[in-house]
């Protein structure tokens, strides 16, 4: 008689496997949706969680089912070995974040000067849904990053305004930041004067009545050359303009300050993330890109 081994199937593993995959699904859709799509930021943290716990959730099943092979040799190794690979990708991303967010100090607005922090042009107003923060920065948020972010400080430039002004645009551009009314918009020409009544004509002019104020023909004017920096009060200008982060599309609103003192160019940076009370120290590190980008530009007028 003849004796048929037939394997047991590891349902855990299979189960696993279907759990995996459709967080990372989820994953992947909500990565594209939100960073070439509509999905507002509050969503797309909330599903991003919902495929970590989908990834968490499958990795018990996964081993179960690689425990079931090794003891009865059930089926569902490679199911099993799926789920694993496919939950990596979300559950890695989530404690990543997670890890940032209790490591580094709850801040949401950074600024290279703590104690005279560039003022927002145009305040931006965003509904944060489930991610409430701070209606403002307090003194307690300022000193908090002096201790994060030491290095995080302005630049003084031995060049003149308009030079360094030309400078912050190119680096802004070549850094995905875009900044709003880079440049003034060329003066509108006035109507041109009336043309005067002929009062008296080839023929028949003797007969034509003569006016009592005759309009002196003024100079055609002249276009007015747009400036190349906008105008601004007592040597300050304000650029104000946003970025998203290159793969996740967070959004992100930032201020640079220029500053003229005597013979350099002060500039100062503020970045505050659109959504949340936390920025994860993405705020910290774009400033400091910038800032250094803009070192390399401005290479050689560096003051110390």
């Amino acid at each position: 008689m003849t004796v048929r081994f037939v394997r047991p199937v590891s349902r855990a593993a299979y189960a696993g496997k279907r759990l995996a995959e459709g967080g990372l699904l989820l994953f992947v859709l909500a990565i594209l949706a939100h960073r070439f799509g509509p999905l507002a930021t509050p969503h797309f943290i909330a599903l991003l969680l919902a495929a970590g716990a989908m990834a968490a959730l499958s990795l018990p099943l996964a081993l179960r089912g690689l425990m079931r092979l090794w003891q009865v040799g059930a089926r569902g190794g490679i199911a099993s070995a799926t789920a694993i690979v496919c939950a990596l990708p979300p559950l890695a991303l989530v404690l990543h974040g997670l890890f940032l967010y209790e490591n580094l100090p709850h801040l949401y607005d950074v600024t290279t000067d703590p104690d005279d922090p560039p003022a927002w042009k145009r305040q931006v107003v965003a509904e944060q849904i489930w991610l409430p923060r701070p209606s403002f920065v307090s003194p307690a948020d300022r000193d908090r990053q002096r201790l994060a972010y030491p290095a995080l400080t302005g630049r003084r430039y031995e060049g003149a305004l308009d030079r360094v002004y030309e400078a912050v645009v190119k680096v802004g551009r070549e850094n995905r930041i875009h900044f709003q009314n880079t440049r003034r918009t060329p003066a509108a020409r006035p109507p041109a004067p009336a043309e005067p009544d002929r009062a008296l004509t080839a023929s028949g002019g003797a007969n034509q009545p003569v006016p009592d104020v005759i309009p002196i023909p003024l100079p055609r004017p002249s276009l007015v050359e747009p400036s190349p920096v906008p105008a601004a009060p007592a040597g300050e200008l304000l650029l104000q303009g946003d970025t998203r982060t290159l793969i996740l599309g967070l959004p992100f609103d930032l201020v640079v300050r220029l500053r003229e003192e005597e013979e350099t160019t002060l500039v100062d940076m503020r970045v505050a993330t659109r959504f949340g009370p936390h920025d994860l120290g993405e705020g910290a590190r774009l400033a400091e890109g910038f800032l250094r980008a803009l070192d390399a530009e401005l290479l050689g007028i560096a003051a110390e």
